[in-house]
């Protein structure tokens, strides 16, 4: 199956993965996010090659993740920002940070987060929004919808 297939399958994560799912995608979210809204600053921060880049600002902003806005007119240069879309990428990225954190990374975590609210560090968690206890894989059950179902029985036939 070809990356761009993903998009056809009815599971959210597959959707997902096909719009923002390569490391280089969402390297770029985490610069924006972390205020970085500059190509030369972006690339300099990421190692990323400028026609790579280039390429990943296009897909980001066509899938509505990257918002672009010219601030200079000869020649043309344009800030990133992250949209709603963008933004709401930040559980995300702050799961896979706590993950390298634990199982990638040795020593004190490169970068940590702080709640504004209260000022304490913070280690942000999975919770039930129903009430609010924390959970984990083995606290969670699959429920797949019937278009879910039928698609993995098809597979699974080899259709």
């Amino acid at each position: 199956m070809k990356r761009s297939e993903l998009a056809d399958m009815p599971c959210s994560l597959a959707g997902a993965l096909a719009e923002i799912g390569d490391a280089w995608s969402l390297m770029v979210i985490k610069e924006l996010l972390l205020g970085n809204r500059r190509f030369e600053g972006i690339r300099a921060q990421t190692g990323m090659s400028s026609n790579s880049l280039a390429q990943r600002l296009k897909a980001l902003e066509d899938h509505g993740a990257v918002s672009r806005r010219a601030y200079q007119d000869h020649p043309v240069r344009y800030e990133y920002t992250p949209t709603e879309k963008g933004i709401s990428l930040w559980p995300v990225l702050v799961s896979l940070t706590q993950w390298g954190d634990r199982w990638v990374r040795k020593g004190a975590p490169p970068l940590s987060f702080g709640h504004r609210s209260c000022g304490h560090d913070a280690s942000p968690v999975v919770a039930c929004a129903r009430c609010g206890a924390p959970m984990t894989a083995r606290d969670a059950d699959a429920r797949m919808s019937a278009g879910m179902r039928r698609d993995r029985a098809l597979r699974s036939r080899g259709n």
